[in-house]
């Protein structure tokens, strides 16, 4: 089950969690999380891709292929 929010009480900042293996555990109350590739920030119920043995979070399947295997990743342009 993910964590449930709180809505009434609009939280600014950034978060800090636990990512576990299929969920995550809200450590400092927060509205989004950073990227670990790209740095955007994630609102936390947009969350969808993070790494529990890496503890980072992701924008998108392009970020988690970037960081789990650059080597597959194509130049832009």
């Amino acid at each position: 089950m993910l964590n449930r929010f709180d809505f009434r009480s609009p939280q600014t900042g950034e978060a800090e969690i636990r990512y576990l293996d299929a969920d995550f555990r809200v450590l400092r109350a927060g509205a989004f999380v950073r990227c670990a590739v790209t740095g955007v920030p994630i609102p936390l119920e947009e969350l969808k891709y993070w790494s529990a043995e890496r503890q980072e979070a992701y924008a998108g399947p392009e970020a988690v292929l970037q960081r789990l295997h650059p080597d597959r990743v194509k130049p832009a342009g």
